[in-house]
């Protein structure tokens, strides 16, 4: 793996011209490749992309360039780009009659369909063309499955100010540009930041102030409307590689990360990370996670995916290449690995997002929702995201009694579902379940199935529930006095939307 000096943006325009003239694009690639081939290139199988480019048109030119990585005739890249501006500028160099790329370049569809072009060292496009493999220490990666989940679970609103702290190869940056003003991104390692400078040229996004360091010493006392991250999570025995070890003890690096976040942030701000964090014996992980959360801030805390020790293990191991050294040094490694989860009563890894919002009403009664969600969602998350805390903050503003005198309207999209025994008079239960969003799904009784299914607003939840007891021949008070929590629950969820 090759870390030399990287390219000169300067005709970088020029070659964005040429990429998009040729469907060099992510709509352009999957059109080209086909389905078959172009999801094969996620699991870092080539073959099929190879033989979907068999011809000599200039987008095939381009993929066998660009995207796998293979020496290409001069003459048909002179047709494809710009050449001599691309080897002045250092995107390639010549091989005799071949011409072979310098960088990855990876075509990537914006949010509202710009064509996007994300830059990083060859070989590193996370389920690219060499797929992760082994790598030299400060290499830069791709677009991976938690750059792309990151994007997706950001608060996109116009803001003033973005902090992309540990920018990589610049997505979560660019996506950054389409809505703040100023947008600035560190990292501990210099090549990461010419390599988000190269993807935002490219893309035709405008610049960020790029900042070398650690955390966020690189701001030091400076405010954001928004910080994300994806940090080098991984909880490992030492600091091998820069993209993915932390160089801390454990989740240090993530606890670090998430404490500090609240000084960072304007009010109404929010923090957005993906996170490792260790499941240590005699702890419950949400209490683990929630006491890192800083004061002042209200946080939802989700859990996405947990692994036992070795399957964490194995599946760092096997990202580094180690599965493919010599077997003695593979369990030497592996044992370094066992050795430092034991000596911190480590059983398990969790991996999932964490969410801060800077609030001035946290300071007193902070809402902090940890959970586990293994689920499928519905991807973008980000409005999702930013109704989650609306409903806290309505939550936190009623009381019970205020609650029964609200009006309420059922969410978009949600069904229900009757689980029984075929021919059964009566269901065993009432599911209620979301198509949107998180998707949930809760279970509820007859007066919460009945009450959520004829809110529509006109009237508040004590009237709908007087209407209830009646039918169902029940005591008025008790129904209005049980009933609040649940209708809690429904709103915190997302289920039932409060008429403001």
């Amino acid at each position: 793996m090759s870390t030399t000096s990287l390219p000169a943006s300067d005709h970088a325009l020029r070659l964005r011209e040429a990429l998009i003239g040729a469907a060099f694009t992510a709509d352009g690639l999957l059109e080209r490749l086909g389905a078959p081939a172009y999801t094969a290139l996620a699991r870092s199988e080539t073959v099929p992309a190879l033989r979907a480019t068999r011809g000599d048109s200039p987008l095939d030119t381009l993929v066998r360039l660009f995207l796998l990585q293979r020496p290409v005739p001069a003459a048909a890249a002179a047709v494809a780009l710009p050449l001599e501006e691309c080897v002045e500028d250092g995107w390639a160099v010549h091989e005799g009659d071949l011409v072979r790329a310098t960088v990855d370049v990876r075509p990537y569809g914006g949010p509202d369909g710009q064509d996007w072009f994300i830059v990083s060292d060859l070989g590193c496009a996370v389920g690219g063309a060499g797929g992760i493999g082994s790598h030299e220490e400060g290499v830069v990666l791709g677009v991976g499955g938690a750059s792309t989940t990151l994007a997706g679970i950001t608060v996109r609103k116009p803001v003033t100010s973005a902090l992309d702290l540990g920018t990589g190869s610049g997505i979560q940056a660019l996506h950054a540009t389409q809505y703040a003003t100023r947008v600035t991104a560190t990292d501990v390692n210099p090549r990461a930041l010419e390599f988000t400078r190269l993807t935002l040229a490219l893309s035709g996004a405008a610049p960020a102030d790029l900042r070398e360091g650690s955390l966020f010493e690189p701001v030091g006392t400076e405010t954001y409307d928004l910080v994300v991250s994806n940090p080098p999570f991984v909880i490992s025995p030492g600091a091998r590689l820069t993209y993915r070890d932390g160089g801390m003890g454990g989740d240090d690096l993530c606890r670090t990360l998430v404490q500090h976040a609240g000084d960072r942030l304007n009010e109404g701000g929010y923090a957005q990370f993906l996170a490792n964090w260790q499941h240590v014996e005699g702890e419950e992980w949400q209490d683990r996670v929630r006491s890192w959360v800083p004061a002042g801030c209200d946080a939802w805390i989700v859990q996405r995916e947990v692994q036992d020790i070795t399957q964490y293990a194995e599946l760092w191991l096997r990202d580094s290449g180690d599965h493919r050294t010599d077997p003695a040094l593979y369990a030497e490694r592996y044992e370094a690995w066992l050795d430092e989860f034991e000596a911190r009563s480590t059983t398990a890894v969790g991996f999932g997002w964490i969410t801060l919002r800077k609030s001035a009403a946290a300071a007193g009664n902070p809402s902090l929702v940890a959970e586990e969600w293994p689920h499928a969602v519905e991807q973008p998350l980000g409005s999702a995201v930013e109704a989650h805390f609306a409903r806290q903050d309505y939550l936190r503003e009623h009381d019970d009694a205020a609650l029964l005198a609200a009006h309420f309207t059922l969410a978009e999209e949600v069904v229900q579902e009757q689980v029984g025994l075929p021919g059964a008079e009566d269901p065993e239960h009432v599911v209620l379940r979301q198509h949107r969003g998180m998707r949930r799904a809760t279970k509820v009784d007859a007066v919460g199935a009945g009450f959520a299914g004829v809110c529509d607003g006109s009237l508040p939840a004590g009237r709908i529930l007087d209407a209830i007891a009646q039918l169902m021949a029940e005591d008025p008070v008790l129904l209005r006095d049980r009933t609040p929590q649940a209708i809690r629950l429904l709103v915190e969820e997302g289920f039932l939307e409060p008429v403001r």
